[in-house]
């Protein structure tokens, strides 16, 4: 393997009893170029061709009071296939916030569980008093990375294969970027939406494959809500209002705290994709949260849009949590949220919603072949968590026609990463290609890259390609596609 360093920052936390300050969630601060990567087991494939790239939270600074992993620096890391080689690097994403800090050489902003006042200059997003680490997500549109935050942020490009930093987009509003934008591969769309604490609370957005701003038009909400994600099909985006939200009156006196009120319905707003305020459709279902959708496409009269449904959006206390975490901990638990793969049909004629539940296995964060993305589709994966921590170690394969699942489980110590789907080149068949992840092994306290063969799913791993570090975790992933990249087109997932 051969490594060239590109930086390396000092280690200035102490990790405490901290649950995510440690083990798996050990920071990482050296940022490297990695080749010639030693293959563990197997051998890389021919067939496969593209970019892996996946952000992660890794926090500089100690925090000015109780650290949120939500709050981590974030960190892009990179493995390129093609021709039967692998490539790694790693870079901090390069944010206003991450850069002031480190000009001042301490933490300058309160983060999630923190009193915003003690941030010293004004924050982004929703919240508005806390720093925009772009450490959420990343999907790869006109040819560059977009990475995104937790609740809203300005998004900033990177190269998707050298990782050179590329700034904020030109395009991106006011109030920011949600989480979760999609990108149609298909028309060369990037769909996103934003919200706040002023109204009308959230707008909805379309940027063209020349990276462009074509549409922005407000969505009109009741007042602050918490939107994470949204889903498309051909013709439609779906929107959504869940009864999750900022206590109206906490908020009044500045105070950020999260109720779930369950007596009110979740909402979804399905708007046509170039449509304005007055073209919203609104409809009711049962009370819930949603983190992450997975696909959504048109049925007749009706639009099908699968997801994770949470059976307890506001989970108990963590039990044996360390003090002051026992909250964090549980919103950080799907077992205590309960969260599952679920099917909402929305009937354009009728108005009416059905719902049905696919999976009644504790599943989240879905992926699946983004050349279906927006249309009927067959396959879907899970992530399968480790029971009361953030960190996933294993992988359940749905055939959504037929109802058959599959599952394959990492070995004790080992902790995977969001796994996107990366088609092998002349695939035949929507499950023709490969699951992507990054494992962190901390039996060796080394990482590797490894590739899923999914039509022969249950013999899990065919691939391990050792990484020069250990990774940190966190959280959202892409697989962009080398003729797309290499083409000047456009093609990513959230």
């Amino acid at each position: 393997m051969t490594v060239q360093t590109i930086r390396e920052l000092p280690n200035l936390i102490d990790a405490g009893d901290h649950p995510y300050l440690q083990d798996a969630w050990t920071p990482l601060l050296q940022e490297v170029n990695a080749s010639d990567l030693k293959v563990l087991e197997g051998e890389v494939p021919r067939d496969l061709d593209g970019v892996y790239l996946r952000n992660t939270q890794n926090p500089v600074f100690p925090s000015l009071g109780r650290y949120h992993p939500f709050d981590g620096d974030g960190m892009i890391h990179m493995a390129s296939f093609r021709d039967g080689k692998v490539e790694y690097r790693n870079r901090f994403i390069a944010t206003k916030g991450l850069t002031a800090e480190l000009e001042r050489g301490e933490r300058l902003w309160a983060g999630l569980m923190e009193d915003p006042a003690l941030s010293t200059r004004p924050g982004w997003g929703a919240h508005g008093g806390i720093k925009d680490a772009s450490s959420t997500d990343v999907v790869v549109h006109a040819g560059r990375a977009l990475t995104t935050y937790y609740q809203c942020g300005e998004g900033y490009r990177l190269d998707p294969q050298t990782l050179e930093q590329q700034g904020i987009p030109s395009w991106s509003p006011l109030d920011g970027i949600s989480a979760h934008c999609k990108v149609d591969e298909h028309s060369g769309e990037l769909l996103f939406f934003n919200y706040s604490k002023y109204p009308p609370y959230m707008h909805y957005g379309v940027v063209d494959r020349a990276d462009k701003l074509v549409h922005f038009t407000p969505v009109p909400l009741p007042g602050p809500r918490l939107p994470h994600d949204m889903a498309f099909t051909e013709h439609f985006v779906i929107l959504n209002d869940f009864p999750l939200f900022w206590d109206p009156e906490l908020l009044a006196q500045g105070k950020h705290v999260v109720r779930f009120h369950r007596n009110m319905p979740s909402r979804f707003a399905v708007i046509p994709r170039r449509g304005s305020e007055a073209d919203i459709r609104w409809f009711e279902a049962e009370p819930t949260f949603v983190l992450h959708f997975l696909n959504a496409y048109e049925d007749g009269d009706e639009i099908v849009l699968d997801g994770y449904f949470q059976d307890e959006p506001m989970p108990r206390n963590f039990e044996g949590a360390p003090a002051g975490y026992e909250r964090m901990m549980s919103y950080l638990d799907q077992y205590k949220m309960g969260t599952h793969l679920h099917r909402w049909r929305f009937n354009l004629a009728t108005g009416e919603t059905t719902e049905q539940r696919l999976d009644d296995r504790v599943l989240e964060f879905g992926m699946f072949n983004q050349r279906y993305a927006g249309k009927p589709y067959r396959y879907a994966y899970s992530a399968v968590q480790v029971p009361g921590r953030f960190l996933f170690n294993g992988y359940v394969k749905h055939d959504l026609e037929t109802g058959q699942s599959w599952q394959i489980m990492l070995p004790p110590g080992q902790f995977a990463s969001e796994a996107p789907f990366a088609p092998r080149l002349h695939a035949r068949a929507e499950d023709d290609g490969y699951l992507v992840s990054f494992i962190t092994n901390e039996n060796t306290q080394r990482s590797e890259v490894v590739l899923v063969d999914c039509q022969r799913f249950e013999a899990g791993p065919i691939c391990r390609i050792e990484l020069p570090h250990k990774l940190c975790s966190g959280t959202h992933s892409c697989w962009t596609n080398g003729a797309d990249l290499r083409d000047g087109l456009l093609s990513g997932q959230c």
